[in-house]
C-alpha cells in the first residue's frame, strides 16, 4: 500500500518517530493513522524496556517555575550520552516532565516506588497509581498521552535508556 506523504507527515508530526517507522506503521495499519498511532507507540515501549538495562550517565536538569512564582520544580533526567543531552526533542521532554510535575503534583515516579504501607490504605490502587505515579499520569498538553508512553517515543527518537532519576516540586506554603 503506496501511503501519502501527508500521512506520514502528520503520523511523525503526533508521534516523533522516523520517517521510515512512520511508513511502516502506516503499512502495516492499511493507512489508517490512529491504527498506526498505537503500533508506533507499542513499539516505544518494547524498545525503551529492552534499553533499561543500559547505563544512563549523562543527562540534564530542568526546572519549571509557574506564573506567580508560588510553583516550582526540580528534575533530574538522565541519558546514555552527552549527544542527546543537548538534543533539542530531550530538552522539550524534560521541559514538559517539569510542567507535568508542577501541574499534577505527583509522588512518585513509577508504580514500583509506591511504598506497600501506603497502598494498604488505598481502596483503588489504579486509582491511586493515575494520580501519584508521574509515569502512570495522562500527559498534560496531550490527553491521548500517558508519560509512559511519551517517555517510550523520545527513547525510541533517541535510541537510548532515558530514565526520570528524581524531581522535588516545591508549592509556597507547604
Amino acid at each position: 500500500m503506496k501511503n501519502s506523504v501527508n500521512a506520514i507527515k502528520e503520523l511523525r508530526d503526533i508521534t516523533c518517530s522516523s520517517i521510515a517507522h512512520c511508513k511502516k506503521a502506516l503499512e502495516e495499519a492499511k493507512g489508517d493513522i490512529k491504527q498506526a498511532v498505537v503500533l508506533l507507540r507499542k513499539q516505544g515501549l518494547e524498545i525503551a524496556a529492552k534499553k533499561q538495562s543500559r547505563a544512563a550517565k549523562e543527562g540534564r536538569i530542568d526546572c519549571y517555575i509557574h506564573h506567580g512564582n508560588k510553583i516550582g520544580v526540580l528534575l533530574e533526567v538522565n541519558c546514555e550520552s552527552d549527544f542527546v543531552a543537548r538534543n533539542e526533542e530531550f530538552i522539550k521532554f524534560t521541559k514538559d516532565l517539569a510542567m507535568q510535575i508542577a501541574a499534577t503534583s505527583p509522588e512518585y515516579i513509577k508504580k514500583e516506588n509506591v511504598p506497600e504501607e501506603v497502598l494498604k490504605h488505598e481502596k483503588d490502587k489504579e486509582d491511586y497509581y493515575k494520580n501519584n505515579c508521574l509515569l502512570e499520569q495522562v500527559f498534560v498538553k496531550d490527553p491521548s498521552l500517558m508519560i509512559k508512553d511519551y517517555l517510550g517515543s523520545i527513547v525510541a527518537k533517541m535510541g537510548e535508556n532515558i530514565v526520570i532519576r528524581r524531581f522535588i516540586r516545591y508549592k509556597i506554603g507547604e
